[in-house]
């Protein structure tokens, strides 16, 4: 029997990463909010692998941050291990990432929903949400008969919805460590007219700290000087931070390989059970072995879950094959051969949508007041996650408060290339982020995305006065720095020249500008101290952002011109409505693919697979009649 059990302005369905940084976002700018979880203790849970970032995913925990977002605080305040990968690349890559302590992290995150104002947290599972009347458009019923009205919904159910597990020919309805599936609410939004369908993600197996021999494996430390996620932290009188646990490399061999391929035809995955599609950045162990047969052996990473358990994490052998079979090919590993598994590893199947039916602010195009973010929206990872939610509760709130939409352009964010892809491009598989992704990626940077980003947080509302005027003493710093150091020269001494020629560059002859020498990639701020009399004290992440652009200024100004440009193609925009059948010169595949995506711009249009350059051009004739006729 059902009961009439509240009305809110925002409802989001799951309290995973998209979930939490959703509610969080649409509670602080002033709607009512509930957030709905199958169980409380899952709230914020790293149900794969403990850490946060990575390539290209710390750049999104930045910017996730700079928007007001959640995720870079909680990984500081709970990190046991941080490293600045790709240090050896260019600037564009360096991305940060962090083992989390898993159970600090999730408590953390829970405390902040919990102490929110006008947020409510509530263990529920939904069963079905239908259309209802205005201004409230969507009811929402629990598995006890409750229903909530809700003026926006967001569904973030990442891969508990229609959840299904496998282990070698074991497979049965559930979510990630060992939760309940929400398979009533998947069968509603199939009825609904969802386009929903299958994906696949699988898991490694937890093995006891006790069992591993450490005595031949490589260690990996972290950094010394730790970089934070969150421009929080970095202005924190305590700060810096400190690690407090190394990780461990081992490697599979030729035994781990053999007994893989003896068992093969027992992997779901390969003997036809697994229907769903499979992350192809991340494959499992038993897939790395059958693509990739030429190689001898696959590096794996043992990383510990926390502090205060004594679970370690197997990054780099996820598999769905039999318990015995894990057991067998985890014992033939160097450091493992006496290994105790405390968590079978097993793959995932759930539904998700494809990301076409969906707007740039994550709102269906056929649903008003109806949202999707995360897994659900055919993506992976949890920062790809926090990044669709903080996005889509934003839009919400804006929506519910009338104001215009937040669409973030993918050449000023890591976030819009992300949507971008998602919503223009489609998804085949499970879509991971990475830096190839961006065609701006030397100005995307992470150690920028506070200058990207944060004055649209604090228009929005959710960077504070206070975060802000930070923000912009930041800048001012900065500022600063680049106008000393085009205008300090540097005498020609011996001394100099001997700093110069130590490091393999060319002495001078002449007196030259700091900038100059700046220039010179054999040289950096730090090597240059003893000559830089008149520096002041300064961050190291100032330093950091001034020196980066001045070696890649020219880079950079050529990336800035191909933005202009892309600028231009994304302020003419199409109306929604149009009826691509009847503009004459455009081919039959653009006009299926324009009339089924519905971009809102020749930018976006120009990036649908199937739409030719031909056809923009098509698109921009008719665009300047159409206008021209109004």
């Amino acid at each position: 029997m059902e009961f009439n059990a509240g009305k809110y302005d925002v409802a989001v369905i799951g309290a995973g990463h998209a979930g939490t940084e959703a509610a969080l976002a649409s509670a602080r700018l002033g709607c009512s909010t509930i957030i709905f979880t199958i169980n409380m203790d899952s709230v914020g849970n790293l149900p794969c692998n403990p850490s946060i970032g990575g390539t290209a995913k710390g750049h999104l925990v930045r910017e996730v941050d700079a928007l007001g977002g959640e995720m870079g605080r909680s990984a500081d305040d709970t990190f046991i291990q941080s490293r600045m990968l790709n240090r050896g690349k260019g600037p564009a890559v360096h991305s940060l990432r962090a083992q989390i302590d898993r159970r600090k992290y999730s408590a953390r995150i829970k405390k902040a929903l919990e102490t929110q104002e006008g947020l409510d947290l509530k263990q529920a599972e939904i069963v079905e949400i239908r259309p209802s009347d205005e201004p409230y458009r969507w009811s929402l019923v629990t598995k006890m008969g409750a229903v909530y009205q809700s003026k926006c919904v967001i569904i973030s159910t990442g891969t508990y919805l229609g959840g299904k597990i496998y282990v070698g020919d074991v497979s049965y309805e559930g979510g990630p460590d060992g939760m309940f599936a929400a398979t009533a609410l998947g069968k509603c939004l199939r009825a609904l007219g969802l386009p929903c369908r299958r994906f696949k993600t699988g898991t490694p197996a937890r093995i006891h700290k006790r069992s591993i021999d450490f005595s031949g494996l490589e260690v990996q430390e972290g950094d010394n000087d730790i970089t934070p996620f969150s421009y929080d932290t970095m202005e924190k009188p305590d700060f810096p931070l400190v690690n407090q646990a190394v990780c461990h490399v081992t490697w599979t061999n030729q035994t781990t390989k053999q007994i893989i391929l003896d068992n093969i035809h027992r992997s779901p995955l390969y003997s036809g059970k697994i229907d769903g599609i499979g992350p192809r950045y991340c494959p499992s162990i038993e897939d790395k072995i059958v693509r990739f047969s030429e190689k001898e052996r696959h590096q794996l990473f043992i990383e510990p879950c926390g502090l205060d358990t004594e679970e370690m994490y197997l990054q780099g052998a996820s598999s769905s094959l039999p318990e015995d079979v894990q057991i067998a090919l985890y014992k033939s590993i160097p450091g493992l051969e006496n290994v105790k598994i405390m968590r079978t590893a097993y793959a995932i199947e759930y539904d998700c949508i494809d990301p076409l039916a969906l707007y740039p602010t994550l709102e269906f195009k056929d649903y008003a007041g109806l949202y999707g973010a995360g897994q659900f929206n055919g993506s992976s990872g949890y920062e790809e996650a926090a990044a669709q939610g903080i996005v889509a509760g934003i839009n919400a709130a804006l929506s519910v408060k009338g104001r215009k939409p937040l669409i973030l352009e993918r050449s000023g964010s890591y976030i819009g290339t992300l949507i971008d892809d998602l919503v223009t491009k489609g998804v085949s598989d499970p879509y991971r982020m990475m830096t190839s992704r961006s065609e701006y990626r030397l100005i995307l940077r992470q150690d920028n995305a506070d200058e990207r980003l944060m004055p649209i947080g604090h228009e929005i509302g959710l960077i504070s006065d206070e975060k802000y005027a930070a923000f912009l003493y930041r800048q001012e710093l900065k500022r600063a720095e680049m106008k000393r150091v085009r205008n300090t020269t540097i005498p020609c001494s011996k001394g100099v020249n001997d700093i110069l020629v130590s490091r393999e560059t060319s002495a001078i002859n002449n007196p030259v500008r700091l900038v100059e020498l700046l220039k010179r990639p054999e040289l950096n701020y730090k090597v240059l101290t003893p000559i830089d009399s008149t520096r002041p004290e300064l961050p190291d992440y100032i330093l950091e952002q001034v020196e980066i652009e001045i070696k890649y200024e020219g880079y950079i100004s050529r990336q800035q011109a191909m933005i202009n440009e892309a600028h231009r193609l994304e302020e003419k925009t199409l109306p929604f409505d149009i009826d691509y059948n009847a503009i004459t010169g455009l081919r039959l595949e653009a006009i299926e693919k324009l009339s089924k995506i519905r971009p809102a711009s020749i930018g976006q249009a120009s990036r649908i697979s199937g739409v030719s350059p031909a056809d923009i051009s098509v698109l921009l004739i008719w665009l300047a009649k159409s206008n021209h006729q109004k």
